[in-house]
């Protein structure tokens, strides 16, 4: 066999193609929604004149940016040029790299306020779900510049760097960002806590009903506890390891064995200056468990530990199998990192930079959307999943019998499969139905 490779003549053409067919699944998906019209009601900065760019037409130009790889601003540019994607959502023009830098640092923290948790209102009117468990977290976004806001604070894999430090809160049945903030990098963990709490429930989530709050151990806090009491919210926080808590787990007796090398007890602890409170205490020997996540104490040695505070009346078995459900907002805060470049799109201005990190949140919420009522095995996928799937499509348009129509490279066998998922988003009511199952 003659395995030498003859190089293919090259030649190029002005023909419009776009690499990003399998979008307009999408685009049929999001006009279901309704979100571009809705776009129109809020009130974003306005362009400087009558010839600049709508709002929607920006964020809707960001958005598409993400939804094909891009982490930066510049990287936006690879679709600029791109005629038949703009065709496919509509556009007469992509905006420039500077467009979207003029347009986010319009924002400031009085508008951001007013229109991102209406945004996230409008959006989680449109969804049954039911009652929701709602999933509190914060993360670090290390920056490498002199961004506002950025700062040497708690940073665990990028130690002495600046960063931000934002706070985040995820809807376990749906897989969606339920609200998000920017905060600077040497905030104390649970800053601005109860008061991000507050938006989220009372704004955000108005239209919902919330049966169960979880959340990090940034979260420990007896003023969190009072608010969420107050509240009638059901809880299960992490446990801040203080001395006094610490204390009283050497003290702990009583244990239930869960599994090999997993231990639970239960006691009654007073936070300092706090009233008594149910907490839950895991113990998990290092000799089974190496991997095991908690602390280590020097007065138990070979064993971690953790702990969550409840006001839940459920057997341990079941507090800790509740909790470590939550689990998954670690998958969200990764996807969102890499696929969404929640890192990456950054401004010199503080409340510029969170108007960019609230939008990518709604760019998040609407495919995760998309992937559970379109999708079927793939409910679950990453956007970087998605994109090998069904986005990553040749097209280009074509006109036949005075009629514009978008052509897709498919193999003819993986055609039907194509209508399929056509067919299902054109079967989607207004209303999203999610089962509490």
């Amino acid at each position: 066999m003659n395995t030498k490779m003859v190089p293919l003549p090259i030649e190029y053409s002005d023909k419009n193609v776009t690499a990003h067919g399998g979008l307009s699944l999408l685009k049929r998906f999001i006009d279901k929604i309704g979100i571009i019209e809705a776009l129109d009601g809020f009130d974003f900065p306005k362009p400087g004149s009558n010839r600049g760019y709508d709002p929607s037409e920006i964020i809707l130009s960001f958005w598409l940016g993400i939804w094909t790889g891009a982490s930066r601003y510049i990287h936006c540019d690879w679709v600029r040029y791109d005629k038949v994607l703009q065709e496919i959502f509509g556009l007469k023009l992509m905006p420039s790299q500077s467009t979207y830098s003029r347009f986010l640092n319009k924002f400031s923290q009085k508008k951001n306020n007013e229109i991102f948790p209406s945004l996230q209102d409008w959006f989680f009117q449109k969804l049954d779900i039911g009652k929701i468990t709602v999933d509190f977290d914060s993360t670090v976004i290390t920056r490498y510049g002199d961004q506002e806001g950025s700062a040497k604070g708690y940073n665990p894999n990028k130690k002495g760097r600046n960063s931000h430090h934002p706070l985040l809160a995820f809807i376990s049945q749906t897989r969606m960002v339920a609200n998000a903030w920017l905060r600077p990098g040497n905030t104390a963990a649970s800053s601005n806590c109860v008061e991000f709490m507050k938006e989220t429930f009372n704004q955000c989530l108005s239209s919902k009903d919330v049966g169960l709050v979880r959340a990090d151990s940034g979260f420990y806090s007896e003023e969190i506890f009072n608010y969420l009491e107050s509240e009638k919210k059901n809880y299960i926080i992490a446990v801040r390891l203080y001395p006094n808590i610490k204390a009283e787990i050497i003290g702990a007796s009583n244990w239930i064995t869960l599994a090999r090398g997993i231990e639970l007890s239960e006691m009654t602890i007073s936070h300092v200056n706090g009233k008594p409170r149910r907490y839950i205490i895991i113990k998990k020997k290092v000799e089974d468990r190496p991997n095991a996540a908690g602390k280590l104490l020097f007065e138990m040695e070979g064993y971690r530990f953790s702990c969550y505070v409840t006001n839940l009346n459920l057997p341990l078995d079941q507090i800790w199998n509740i909790y470590n459900s939550r689990a998954d907002c670690e998958n969200r805060i990764k996807e969102l990192k890499q696929d969404f470049g929640l890192e990456n799109f950054c401004l010199q201005g503080f409340w510029a930079t969170e108007a960019s990190f609230r939008l990518i949140m709604v760019a998040y919420n609407l495919i995760s959307l998309f992937r559970h009522f379109a999708l079927n095995e793939h409910n679950k996928a990453t956007l970087s999943t998605l994109k090998s799937y069904c986005f990553a499509l040749g097209a280009w348009t074509a006109t036949h019998s005075n009629k514009k129509v978008l052509k897709i490279s498919l193999p003819v066998k993986r055609r039907a499969w194509m209508d399929g998922l056509f067919a299902k988003i054109e079967a989607v009511n207004a209303t999203f139905s999610y089962s509490n199952a």
